[in-house]
C-alpha cells in the first residue's frame, strides 16, 4: 500500500501550468511577440499559449507524458507498464484530436517539446517562425 501512496503522492506534485519548459519558451516569447494569452480554457485542449487575433496557439508538451519520440518520451516506466503506455496513447490521440479542431477553425498549431527547450538559438528560429507567418 506504501508504493501506491508514494506514487500518488509522486504524480500529485506534477505541475500542470508554470513549467519550466513553458517559462522557457514565455521567456523568448516575450522578446519577439508579446501578446499572448495564456491557458485558454474556451480553446480546444486549452493551449499553454495563444494569440487570438493571429490565430495561433502553442502547445508546450513533454516528453514522457505526450509520447514524443525523443530518448526520454520513448521510455516508459517497468512498473505498471501497460498502464502508462495505454495513458500516453490516450493523451496523443488527445493532442491529435485538439490539432484537428484547430485545423477545422483555421488556426494554426506548433507543438513545443520539453526537449526542444535545451536549445534556446533552435527554438528561437521555431517560435520566431511560427509567429511571423502569414495565413493565406
Amino acid at each position: 500500500m506504501t508504493g501506491a501512496m508514494e506514487r500518488s503522492d509522486v504524480m500529485r506534485a506534477v505541475k500542470g501550468r508554470d513549467t519550466t519548459p513553458e517559462r522557457v519558451v514565455r521567456k523568448i516569447l516575450r522578446g519577439i511577440a508579446p501578446g499572448y494569452r495564456l491557458c485558454r480554457r474556451d480553446l480546444p485542449g486549452a493551449p499553454d499559449i495563444a494569440y487570438i487575433g493571429r490565430k495561433k496557439v502553442i502547445f508546450v508538451h513533454g516528453c514522457f507524458w505526450h509520447g514524443h519520440d525523443c530518448k526520454r518520451g520513448a521510455r516508459l516506466p517497468k512498473a505498471n507498464a501497460e498502464y502508462w503506455a495505454t495513458k500516453i496513447a490516450r493523451n496523443v490521440a488527445r493532442d491529435q484530436k485538439h490539432r484537428g479542431a484547430y485545423a477545422e477553425m483555421g488556426w494554426r498549431v506548433l507543438t513545443i517539446w520539453e526537449c526542444e527547450t535545451r536549445d534556446e538559438a533552435a527554438l528561437i528560429v521555431k517560435l520566431r517562425d511560427f509567429v511571423d507567418a502569414t495565413i493565406f
